[in-house]
């Protein structure tokens, strides 16, 4: 069954990562760029994810064997563990409290999988195998690293600006649709590589005119 793909917000929202080794190095540095209160519980830490602790007033580090009591208040629980039983432990103990839960390369112990993604700016794209083979979602990433660029992350804020505009100068919602088409779409791309940010505001705002004219 096709699984349901959502953006999580995670600021301020408290998250259990169950080990301290460099899987769960990896996964905490992403779960605290994301805003999360990290809360990492293990009998033994890395270098690195003790320092990492001791840098971010975010994430806690908890040198203690596993108890289901940590899982209080968590939305997230994330189970970097090579102990199998350990995990299939920390999955029962999820779906009892509530919390969705990750088992790191365990498809059957998971209620959610983390996509690869690629980043530029606010622009995110997320790639999933639902667990089938994410080293493959791994390669296609990096296949599209070339194709977007932090040329699209600043097309992206330019857009962010235009939208506000377009929705207060335009009442009509096909009108607003059409309009957020075209400045969105590869015409509107190429004009602003090729021309700068200036011409291509100029564009938009003819573009825009173009439609309240319609309008009058």
């Amino acid at each position: 069954m096709a699984k349901y793909p959502i953006f999580l917000e995670l600021k301020g929202r408290r998250v259990v990562l169950i080990g301290a080794g460099t899987i769960a190095f990896r996964k905490a540095t992403t779960l605290l760029e994301a805003g999360a209160r990290l809360v990492i519980v293990a009998e033994h830490a890395t270098p690195e994810v003790e320092l990492l602790c001791q840098q971010n007033k975010h994430a806690e580090l908890v040198k203690s064997s596993y108890a289901k009591e940590y899982l209080n208040g968590a939305i997230m629980v994330i189970a970097a563990t090579n102990n199998r039983q350990l995990n299939k432990q920390i999955y029962r103990d999820c779906q009892n409290c509530g919390a969705i839960c990750n088992v790191v390369d365990d498809p059957e112990l998971c209620d959610f999988f983390a996509p690869a993604v690629l980043r530029r700016g606010d622009l995110q794209i997320a790639i999933s195998t639902e667990g089938a083979c994410p080293a493959y979602a791994g390669h296609i990433r990096k296949k599209l690293e070339d194709m977007f660029t932090d040329t699209h992350a600043k097309f992206l804020s330019e857009l962010e600006c235009l939208r506000a505009k377009v929705i207060s100068e335009l009442p009509g919602a096909e009108e607003r649709k059409t309009v957020m088409g075209k400045l969105s779409d590869d015409a509107s791309f190429e004009i602003f590589t090729a021309s700068g940010p200036d011409k291509w505001r100029w564009y938009a705002d003819e573009l825009i005119a173009q439609y309240k004219g319609k309008r009058a």
